[in-house]
């Protein structure tokens, strides 16, 4: 964890000379990948890879299965056959959330640099708590086969324990900004490594968490991009709705729900949970809402529940103080609202950005997330750099698919659409349409 007060020197800093492992196939094959260096990072393991795709990378054991586990609908066909160099690493760091390679160290970072390359670069990030892999189905393998660049960061936190990170409430969040705006500086340079010229073209791209990322870095570092794409985006502002506001109602409501008690079906609908997504309820009452509100608010409020971290696992409505079915966001301290604020979004976004959500989002409903944070860009007089697309049947992950095919449909399309359509905009003057649906 940084000390975030001196971000723009840190950013600034070349630090330690990495210690770089090359792959025995980069020796045998005399690729390039064993010159290549990564500014800032710590570690770095390099190798060159007949496929940079899942198709390579998952029997190579370059990547983690597990990582995006449920963020696809059963039989997606991604693109393969993109031969590159995969640089493996991680930038200082005093946390150790992420076990992958059996590191235990924080801050892990991939770049893939495809043979092909087209002079364009995307940077990622993971949903949730994810890995730095969890992208590689639904985002790597479609823009390298492409010709881009492709660098994704676990955001410097990971797992259910990342409130642990930091030393005030909200750091572990301000991480994840600070982690892929930094990727993002050490990969161009790389590229430039790599290619002899840094790239011409920049894009952030994310799902859900990582959404809110791209927001962030097109608010406040649109220098390093030419645009963006933010699927299902959180929407974190000091002003509801945000995520404190609408979980909490649906972890009250729900139970009564299921009883058959009166007005439950009505306060489930008043929170923003779409009518027509009844049928995804029960899955995200048991396995998101209430670990999502516990984390989230421990982040941010961890004086909620004193000395307890991160609550008690479905506390009944009632409970009282500690609670978090019980959270009420407004009636917090003052500094709780100074905490959200740190890590607010404001609508002020400086390039292009295509905002894709899925009408039967259950996790962050559709009127309470991207409704919401298209009137911010509209209000900040940046509406000409937005384009917004409601999917209709898109919940928040493709994964859902399998649990409801008859009522959700995949997003992942969509995706491809809107990225192809940022690119347009971005690289020869074309604006996709203003609002409509995928």
């Amino acid at each position: 964890m940084r000390n975030f007060g001196r971000l723009g020197v840190l950013l600034s800093l070349v630090l330690v000379t990495p210690l770089v492992t090359t792959g025995a196939a980069a020796a045998r094959d005399g690729c390039a990948a064993g010159r290549l260096r990564v500014p800032g990072a710590q570690h770095l393991e390099a190798i060159c890879l007949p496929d940079l795709t899942t198709a390579g990378t998952v029997p190579g054991g370059h990547t983690d299965p597990t990582d995006w586990a449920g963020l696809e609908a059963p039989g997606t066909v991604t693109p393969t056959g993109v031969p590159g160099i995969q640089l493996d690493g991680y930038f200082s760091d005093t946390s150790a959330t992420n076990p992958t390679h059996g590191w235990r160290h924080d801050s892990q970072f991939v770049i893939r640099l495809p043979e092909r390359w087209n002079g364009g670069l995307v940077v990622t990030a993971p949903p949730s708590t994810r890995e730095q892999y969890a992208n590689d189905r639904v985002i790597g393998d479609y823009v390298l086969s492409q010709g881009f660049a492709y660098a994704a960061t676990d955001k410097g936190n990971t797992g259910p324990l990342i409130f642990q990170d930091g030393r005030r409430p909200g750091d572990a969040v301000l991480e994840w900004h600070y982690r892929f705006t930094q990727l993002t500086k050490a990969a161009k340079r790389v590229a430039a490594q790599r290619y002899g010229r840094a790239p011409s073209h920049t894009y952030a791209a994310g799902l859900s968490i990582a959404g809110y990322l791209v927001r962030w870095q097109l608010e406040h570092h649109p220098e390093l991009y030419s645009g963006g794409v933010d699927w299902n985006g959180v929407l974190l502002t000091e002003q509801a709705p945000n995520l404190l506001t609408t979980v909490p109602p649906a972890l009250r409501a729900y139970p009564r729900y299921l009883k058959g008690e009166v007005g439950a079906h009505e306060a489930m609908l008043a929170a923003g949970y779409p009518a027509g997504s009844e049928p995804l309820w029960q899955w995200h009452y048991q396995n998101q809402w209430d670990v999502l509100q516990r984390i989230l608010r421990e982040e941010l409020d961890p004086d909620y529940d004193g000395a307890t971290q991160a609550g008690t696992p479905f506390c009944p409505e009632g409970t009282g103080a500690g609670c978090d079915t019980d959270y009420d966001y407004a009636t917090r301290p003052r500094a709780v609202h100074r905490t959200v604020e740190r890590v607010s979004l404001t609508g002020r976004i400086g390039r292009p950005l295509v905002t894709l959500h899925g009408t039967l989002d259950v996790v962050i409903p559709i009127s309470r997330g991207s409704d919401m944070y298209a009137g911010m860009v509209t209000r900040s007089g940046r509406g000409s750099l937005h384009r917004y697309y409601r999917v209709e049947g898109g919940t928040h992950t493709d994964g859902l698919v399998a649990l409801q095919p008859t009522l959700v449909r995949p997003m992942l399309p969509c995706f491809h659409a809107a990225f192809d359509a940022v690119v347009r905009w971005t690289r020869h003057g074309t604006p996709p349409p203003q609002g409509g649906r995928c």
